[in-house]
């Protein structure tokens, strides 16, 4: 790489030199005004992979040193016309562009500023958490078992930020249990005793079919047979209807098809006066565009009710890319399934408070209709306490469920 400093009155003139010596190749590497006009650091045989690579925003080349500011007497001309792949101005054979570039020099002091940062704010996160351990050692200690359930850093820090700690760490845990069970939301309608049409939405792979079955023999068990209705609007998965179908003659209960939204009304139409119809969805990843197609169908009728399941083998980021993408349904309330298969529930009680969604009813196995429960929160919170015990995270379970059941025992009597 050839180096060269120009001095010019004025930046045209500056350019100008670096395009007839260095040709249209040529690379700014700095500019400054000076005393009699500009002065330009230009290159020849610059390396433009180090350019597109390693180029740093352009809000930090002041930082380096490096004005890339565009000067005021040819601003918004085409003289200077910005690279928007690498943030800088280069020259070319039709005009006088030019390409404000980085020397790989500052882009490695600006690589391992970005490193020594992350490590500064990593010491500093450690320092804070020592100083929380030395100045509220029970406060400290509820937050790391608040996170060894499963729970969000957020949720942990706000349940620790509503406890007073002047207690044993025992009661604080209850005391912490007790509050996690408050802030969980249960749907106040039982789908059981008041039916309705309710579709049941959710990723591939949730669940949503069996849980229907689960739903309808319920129902069915308590209610009769003539009063539920099963439809699928699922016309993507190979064997969906007659998957649904199968429960349905087990059941004795008619199981409808369709195709489009107003085929899926006129089966309301049909089938009204039955107590219960179960809508089963088509299972789409959540960046899938056909669930807008879907949500169309299903806004045919203004008493179709949503539920989104929500699988707890998902990982709490997962699952909050679920639930925003599968909002367009505009669910009601949601159910939690694969109970059974999870290592924790924290991240579905994580995600729930967040959002502010209420659970209707868990689902922890494959059996038909057995494996189908009402959601309540004391019991969500037990749960979540014993998987995490069995996870080989917590040791005390038995203490920390005892002393969480006299909290409750006292909030509630």
């Amino acid at each position: 790489m050839k180096i060269k400093r120009y001095f010019a009155p004025d930046i045209r003139q500056a350019i100008r030199k670096v395009r007839d010596e260095q040709g249209p190749d040529a690379v700014i590497l700095s500019n400054q005004r000076v005393n009699g006009g500009i002065e330009i650091v230009a290159a020849i045989d610059y390396d433009e992979s180090l350019l597109h690579n390693n180029a740093m925003p352009r809000d930090n080349n002041l930082a380096n040193g490096l004005d890339t500011s565009m000067p005021s007497d040819i601003a918004g001309k085409e003289e200077l016309v910005r690279n928007e792949k690498s943030g800088a101005y280069k020259l070319n054979q039709d005009s006088s562009q030019i390409v404000w570039s980085q020397d790989p020099a500052l882009v490695e002091i600006q690589d391992e500023l970005k490193r020594l940062r992350g490590m500064l704010e990593n010491q500093l996160s450690g320092l804070a958490w020592g100083d929380m351990n030395r100045r509220y050692p029970q406060r400290a200690d509820l937050m790391q078992r608040l996170m060894k359930i499963g729970l969000s850093a957020s949720l942990c820090q706000e349940i620790t930020s509503q406890i007073s700690s002047d207690m044993d760490i025992d009661r604080l845990w209850g005391h912490a249990l007790a509050l996690l069970a408050e802030k969980i939301p249960i749907a106040e309608t039982d789908l059981l005793n008041e039916g309705g049409i309710v579709a049941l939405i959710g990723p591939t792979g949730v669940g949503k079919t069996t849980t229907i079955a689960k739903i309808a023999s319920r129902f069915t068990l308590r209610h009769g047979n003539r009063d539920v209705a099963l439809v699928t609007i699922d016309n993507y998965r190979v064997g969906a209807y007659e998957q649904l179908r199968t429960y349905g003659r087990i059941l004795d209960i008619p199981v409808k098809n369709a195709d489009s939204k107003q085929e899926l009304q006129q089966i309301l139409n049909d089938l009204k006066g039955r107590r219960l119809i179960l809508i089963d969805t088509a299972g789409m990843g959540q960046h899938d565009h056909h669930l807008i197609n879907q949500a169309g169908i299903l806004d045919c009728n203004s008493s179709i009710r949503t539920t989104l399941l929500l699988s707890a083998t998902t990982r709490l980021s997962g699952m909050e890319d679920v639930i925003q993408a599968f909002d367009i349904f505009k669910p009601g309330d949601c159910i939690f399934t694969k109970i059974d298969e999870a290592t924790s529930v924290g991240n579905l009680l994580s995600a729930i408070i967040k959002h502010r969604m209420p659970v209707s009813y868990i689902s922890d196995g494959q059996q038909v209709p057995e494996d189908l429960h009402r959601a309540r929160a004391h019991n969500l919170v037990s749960q979540c306490v014993a998987l995490a015990t069995r996870a080989g995270k917590m040791l005390d379970e038995e203490i920390a469920i005892q002393n969480y059941g006299r909290v409750a025992a006292n909030a509630h009597g």
